[in-house]
């Protein structure tokens, strides 16, 4: 009877310790799905200026944890996705320094708005995070916004581009048709040019000549 009573509480810890686990990562998929997603730090819930080491650490035990295979949440995999696209781009170079620097800029804007200085009080607050917080999302809208546009007008610059290209192309591709059909037709015009000249040297057929008719 022992036996059995320690055998339902094992079951029960094992149940409940499971439930701990699935809430764990329903917790942590809708963290993921909720966070900003412009901002890697964010969808990783790390801090900015955090080593590599620590990215990578992070994205492994946060993609672990969610892992489509190991939950039953549908909305596993879009999460799984938007925590492996955060970790791409904070281990690119570039991308991660223009996130630094957009970051770095709302802090910049917040302390020029406020007239406060870089040793105020007030950015030690957890009022001052918040705020940094929601500022870092409009300066990288912004940055976002101006992307875009930047590309769409490269691409229009390029379509301009590649338009001019193909029109000189094919007024090359007309010139050697032009040429081609000038050749081809080189031995007839020679022969019809013999034969104009034949004509006007006498040679052409003799006409013929008017009998005369007697006087009287």
């Amino acid at each position: 009877m022992a036996e059995d009573d320690t055998k339902d509480d094992k079951d029960a810890l094992d149940a409940l310790e499971l439930e701990a686990k699935e809430f764990n990562k329903d917790a942590e998929i809708d963290r993921i799905l909720n966070a900003f997603r412009l901002d890697a730090y964010a969808v990783l819930d790390l801090q900015p200026g955090v080593p590599e080491s620590d990215i990578k650490m992070t994205y492994r035990k946060k993609s672990l944890l969610i892992h489509p295979d190991k939950t039953s949440n549908p909305r596993a995999p879009d999460a799984f996705d938007r925590l492996k696209k955060a970790q791409t781009e904070l281990m690119d170079e570039k991308h991660r320094a223009r996130l630094d620097e957009s970051i770095a800029d709302a802090r910049m804007l917040l302390i020029r708005d406020h007239k406060w200085t870089v040793d105020s009080e007030e950015l030690k607050t957890d009022a001052f995070a918040k705020m940094w917080r929601e500022k870092t999302k409009e300066v990288l809208i912004e940055d976002e916004h101006r992307r875009r546009r930047q590309m769409k007008a490269q691409m229009q610059q390029e379509g301009r581009e590649q338009r001019r290209v193909d029109e000189e192309v094919e007024e090359r591709k007309r010139k050697r048709q032009h040429e081609q059909d000038w050749e081809a037709t080189r031995d007839e015009r020679i022969s019809s040019w013999r034969q104009f000249q034949k004509g006007k040297s006498g040679g052409g057929p003799e006409k013929k000549k008017k009998k005369l008719k007697p006087i009287g």
